[in-house]
């Protein structure tokens, strides 16, 4: 096979932009040079762009997603998307690449637009055996907002998120009554959308899937010690703020257990790729609980798949080369 040109999408229009240049960084170092040429190409709400090697900022035309090089078209045989948030992990650029024909890494545009919905997701996976789901409410910011229906329907304390947040920027958790309103209001500011759900207390873990050579690939489980009282955006960004244990301490049957579940959350959300669930094991009753899935996880040396693909004696261009060459050959 010849060299592929894989467009490396990043940037976006999150509060994770910064997260997602250097999630590009590290791939682009570890795709095999022998067989992809790589062009980071970042995405802001004014323009996409390249950055050729004297610093020019080089325009895509969207029309046919290319690149006009020193006089030469640059087509791209691949788009590898590690944007977070929208519009890379909500389908939009799926939709965007499925409309060209270009083949990309990640989940399809209506299984990316379904699961950064995390209420709709919920529903969906709702069912799977072994998995449980917190009680919730989902809230529109065109509805008015009874702070004492909210109170009268869940339990204390709560956990109020943007339902289509793809980090984990305007959380909040809430003691009483007196904490909703301005927890509403800051996650009104993220989105919509919000989710208000009942606190699962218990340990916090998040485990990779991927389909690697034709086969699903569970990785091993990473578990999360947050210093702050949930794994907010400043714990998972802030040197120091938390502790992750990777492979967790679980036992064979729960290791068991939570593969056979990711693998289902997979194939009934008709996922592609690699992912990421995270989830509760409940404290005293040994629950699995649903937290939510990640269709475009960080890509730095310090994420959790990277971490978890090196715990599994898995080689990081190898496990790239993979994803590439599977959606290349899907497509």
């Amino acid at each position: 096979m010849s060299i592929q040109n894989v467009a490396l999408m990043a940037g976006g229009f999150s509060g994770e932009y910064e997260v997602s240049i250097k999630s590009a960084k590290y791939i682009a170092e570890n795709l095999k040079p022998e067989k992809y040429k790589v062009y980071t190409i970042l995405i802001t709400r004014g323009d996409w762009f390249y950055v050729a090697g004297n610093g020019t900022k080089v325009s895509v035309d969207k029309n046919d997603f290319s690149l006009m090089l020193d006089g030469k078209k640059i087509k791209f045989d691949f788009a590898f998307i590690t944007v977070h948030g929208t519009p890379g992990e909500d389908g939009k650029l799926q939709g965007y690449l499925d409309m060209l024909g270009v083949p990309y890494n990640t989940c399809d545009a209506t299984t990316s637009a379904i699961t950064m919905n995390k209420a709709y997701t919920k529903a969906i996976v709702h069912g799977i055996e072994g998995l449980h789901t917190a009680k919730s409410m989902q809230l529109f910011n065109h509805d008015g907002h009874d702070v004492a229906t909210v109170a009268n329907r869940l339990k204390f304390p709560l956990f109020i998120k943007p339902n289509n947040g793809g980090s984990s920027v305007g959380m909040s958790k809430v003691h009483n009554i007196a904490g909703l309103p301005e927890a509403l209001e800051r996650a009104f500011k993220e989105d919509n959308q919000i989710l208000v759900e009942e606190f699962i207390k218990g340990r916090e873990f998040s485990i990779g899937i991927a389909r690697l050579h034709g086969e699903l690939v569970v990785l091993p489980a990473t578990e999360i010690l947050s210093t702050k009282e949930f794994f907010d955006y400043e714990a998972k960004y802030t040197s120091g703020m938390s502790k992750e244990i990777t492979p967790a301490d679980l036992t064979e049957e729960q290791n068991t257990a939570i593969a056979r579940i990711v693998r289902e959350v997979y194939l009934r959300l008709n996922c592609h790729g690699m992912t990421r669930l995270d989830f509760i094991l409940q404290e005293n009753t040994g629950d699995f609980y649903f937290i939510e899935i990640n269709t475009t996880p960080g890509q730095t040396e310090a994420s959790l798949i990277p971490q978890q693909v090196r715990a599994a004696g898995m080689d990081i261009r190898e496990f790239y080369d993979a994803l590439v060459m599977g959606a290349i050959r899907n497509a």
